[in-house]
């Protein structure tokens, strides 16, 4: 679509790790197409030199300025060139989609990178931990400094609110994609229930998933698992697989960008994490007519999910109603029929054009 152009732009900046390999960093590639096509003059800085999904903007690569000897000097003079970039463009607003950890790292954004900049913080996770730094005061500095906190979860903007004494956090939920019809991928011969993700077990749980996938009818009635997606313990997840006994019904597949065959061909997209923000895997699949199976984690699966509507919902860490559940979705026909036909409605308000009218609602609001 072509952008609008407005007689003056308001120009932002969108600055996250990379725009591959994960949920947030699709989401930024998404909120950067969004902008554009609402005439927003757009820029992204990315920090690693990692390019999967399709963006619109001009595109400030640090990353590929890295070398393999990144010596403290060379990533003084990066940063050095990102000022400048910040100063000359003269954006009127900076969002920030990184993780925001290191309290030494913000001290140097806040005063040096973001010095006189207006600055909109993105938080992606309910673990807000990962978005601000332990230390409270530079935490709380950073929010005051910050012209607004969005949250991608009405709990996360809630929690912020409460935990950091302050009304700067709104929520403004994920968008979906539009998945090309015409996309191509990987095809199934077999019925298969799906994960797609970042395969990292503190934060996704793959021991219960495995575990309730075993202890399911699934196996027996050839139903199998397909796991999506790369990450930091793909030989522990893989290993569990072994160990279970699993290999002839649980497959892994490396990370893609392509994941709309994947969803449209699933039975269900199922989610076990023991944390999230606002799963973007559950509006992907619903969005394509997939209905998911989840646990009530913090945050996001019981404002997407109505239980028994257009999947299921149930109590996290407890593998008894898990198994209940993939059982249920998988084998009572009536049910599934139902989640199945209320899947692409019950999302209606996460499109593209939605969520785009909320951020440009946020960003005229405040200039």
């Amino acid at each position: 679509m072509a952008s609008k152009q407005p007689s003056t732009q308001i120009k932002v900046c969108l600055v996250a790790i990379s725009l591959g390999s994960g949920g947030a960093e699709r989401s930024t590639a998404l909120l950067s197409q969004m902008l554009s096509e609402k005439g927003f003059a757009v820029s992204i800085v990315i920090l690693n030199n990692v390019v999967d999904y399709p963006y619109q903007g001009n595109l400030f690569n640090l990353g590929e300025l890295k070398t393999k000897n990144d010596t403290v000097t060379k990533r003084l003079k990066r940063f050095k060139k990102l000022r400048s970039f910040f100063i000359k463009e003269n954006f009127d607003y900076i969002i920030d989609n990184r993780t925001r950890s290191n309290t030494a790292k913000e001290i140097f954004y806040l005063h040096y990178l973001y010095k006189n900049q207006r600055i909109v913080y993105v938080v992606r996770s309910f673990n807000i931990l990962q978005y601000f730094p332990k230390q409270r005061w530079i935490a709380k500095k950073m929010i005051e400094k910050s012209e607004a906190i969005v949250g991608v979860s009405k709990a996360i903007a809630h929690k912020i609110n409460i935990d950091y004494q302050t009304q700067k956090s709104i929520a403004i939920y994920n968008p979906i994609e539009r998945f090309s019809e015409k996309e191509t991928g990987h095809t199934f011969n077999e019925r298969y229930i799906l994960y797609l993700g970042r395969i990292e077990e503190n934060v996704k749980n793959f021991t219960l998933l495995l575990s309730a996938y075993k202890a399911s009818k699934l196996p027996e009635n050839n139903i199998h698992l397909n796991i999506v997606g790369d990450g930091p313990d793909v030989d522990f997840v893989q290993n569990k697989i072994i160990e279970m006994g699993l290999s002839k019904v649980v497959t892994m597949h490396s990370f893609t960008p392509h994941v709309f065959t994947y969803l449209k061909n699933a039975l269900y997209l199922t989610l076990t994490s023991y944390y999230e923000g606002f799963p973007r895997v559950l509006i992907e699949a619903l969005s394509v007519g997939t209905p998911v199976l989840s646990v009530d984690c913090k945050s996001g699966p019981n404002e997407i999910i109505v239980n028994k509507e257009n999947g299921l919902l149930v109590k996290n860490h407890d593998i008894d109603e898990l198994v209940e559940g993939m059982n249920q979705l998988a084998l009572d026909t009536p049910l599934y029929i139902k989640c199945k036909e209320n899947a692409i409605k019950s999302v209606s308000h996460l499109s593209m054009d939605a969520v785009a009218q909320q951020w440009e609602t946020l960003l005229k609001r405040k200039k």
